[in-house]
């Protein structure tokens, strides 16, 4: 278990590393966006000196080395920042604390992933399964066939459609997905139905082709020809031989799609106007709301890179080079 334990700490000081590379993109690609947030608010009819003094109270006027550490700080002590959306010309401040403006709206956005991954998960691994089980029959014929149309389809169509039969022609489910803290939990699964049936369509396909494409890759393998000659089933082939030496290229592909649900859900979200992260990050870009933009870019990065983590754990666990070594 010394090998694992070392690669699973490499894997995670790799992590650390690459979350750090990320936060320094992250800030650098905010900061040479175009106008800022001082300008946005004073309107082009200010004089410099007004810019120049709300940049300053703002802290925009500090060199970008200096912004960025002092953001870096920040972020290690929990402190996200304070929102520019509440300040204005006048004076008045009204801002809030930008963790105070993302958790609800993270919470709603890992709801929607939950409840979707509780779905969409072991619907792909089943489809996966049956197919490779039923390898080149009318039913692998079929699910693939399906899979690869959603693939081939913009996750912005998917939910259109959707829209378009189960909310305007057969009026079965909302097109908005309008929830907020009161929302008991009935009525928050009735009215995300829709989204979170966007995102199953989509993630199930990618999930279940590679599930059923490892399945096939072992079962090519000589200890399942071995299997078969002492009188295995076809179940217990895929059950106890293929599918345990298996998890970690499913495990890779159901972490980048989890990963997906997090970071990728942002077209979703503005379709059915839903109240999760990703909205709240294109309404910042929008508002030059630089702090709000840089903590939920921050968050979609952290999450991404920790899903990948727990991948990669997963495949250095289920291998078996480094659980008996030689």
């Amino acid at each position: 278990m010394n090998a694992v334990l070392a690669t699973i700490l490499k894997r995670l000081g790799l992590g650390i590393a690459t979350l750090f590379v990320v936060s320094a993109i992250i800030f650098s690609s905010i900061s040479m966006l175009p106008g800022d947030f001082g300008e946005a608010v004073l309107g082009q009819s200010a004089t410099e000196e007004t810019v120049a003094a709300f940049r300053k109270e703002l802290g925009l006027d500090k060199p970008a080395p200096v912004r960025y550490f002092e953001w870096v700080g920040s972020v290690l002590t929990g402190d996200l920042g304070t929102s520019f959306s509440g300040r204005n010309a006048s004076g008045q401040d009204r801002s809030r604390a930008v963790i105070d403006l993302v958790a609800p709206r993270l919470w709603n956005t890992l709801f929607l992933a939950g409840v979707t991954a509780l779905i969409a998960v072991p619907l792909a691994l089943f489809l996966g399964l049956t197919a490779a089980l039923y390898r080149n029959s009318v039913y692998d014929r079929t699910v693939n066939a399906a899979t690869l149309t959603t693939i081939s389809t913009p996750e912005f169509f998917v939910a259109y459609i959707l829209i378009l039969f189960f909310a305007s022609l057969w009026p079965v489910f909302p097109s908005l997905a309008n929830v907020d803290a009161s929302t008991e939990l009935g009525e928050r699964l009735y009215r995300i139905a829709l989204p979170a049936l966007t995102l199953t369509l989509v993630i199930v396909a990618h999930m279940m082709r590679m599930t059923r494409a490892a399945i096939i890759n072992l079962l090519a393998s000589p200890y399942i020809e071995m299997a078969r000659l002492k009188g295995a089933s076809q179940s217990e082939i895929i059950l106890k031989h293929a599918l345990p030496n298996a998890w970690a290229p499913i495990a890779t592909v159901i972490a980048f799609n989890l990963a997906y649900l997090v970071v990728g859900v942002v077209v979703v979200e503005v379709v059915f106007v839903y109240p999760g992260i990703g909205q709240l990050m294109v309404d910042a870009v929008t508002s030059r709301d630089i702090p709000v933009v840089q903590a939920c870019a921050l968050i979609f990065a952290a999450t991404y890179i920790i899903l990948n983590l727990t991948a990669d754990v997963i495949g250095i666990i289920t291998n078996p080079r480094l659980l008996h070594p030689r």
